[in-house]
């Protein structure tokens, strides 16, 4: 179970406290809202994601993920649905948590989402000042949406 807080990010102020970036490509293979079948390579890896409906507030949902050869990612990134998520993912530990913060390129770019993983849904952490609104539950916000309806096509 992945039990995980989305939020915007304000500033690049979390590049200079960033301890790890990867580049990260992925796409999906199904992204129907009960389920999604999601592809990615992260740096020299690649992956095969499942993901469940998310709980009702949007803070909890199963997942189950498998590395697999990057030959064989690249392979099914081509049977992918279309407007596939471009991303570098930075690591930033504060405090006891690391915050996982997604700058979007492509499509997205302009659109700096930060996700830190909690082991419980009223778990309590600290937040950089770089942390903005919270959109956890949004799923405007979730990949697989914004490969459907990418960010440079939002209205603000």
């Amino acid at each position: 179970m992945e039990i995980e807080r989305k939020f915007l990010v304000v500033s690049e102020a979390f590049k200079n406290q960033a301890e790890k970036k990867e580049k990260i490509v992925q796409a999906y293979l199904n992204s129907h809202p009960e389920r999604t079948v999601r592809v990615r390579t992260k740096g020299e890896k690649a992956y095969i994601t499942i993901k469940g409906k998310s709980s009702e507030n949007g803070l909890s949902r199963f997942e189950w993920e498998k590395e697999i050869a990057i030959q064989d990612a690249e392979n099914l990134l081509k049977l992918a649905e279309p407007e596939p998520i471009e991303k570098l993912r930075y690591e930033v530990k504060i405090g006891q948590h690391t915050f996982e913060v997604d700058e979007f390129s492509g499509s997205n770019k302009g659109l700096i989402v930060a996700e830190v993983e909690l082991n419980s849904e009223d778990e309590k952490f600290e937040k950089p000042e770089w942390l903005g609104k919270e959109v956890t539950g949004n799923k405007r916000y979730y990949n697989s949406l914004l490969s459907k309806n990418p960010y440079k096509n939002w209205e603000e």
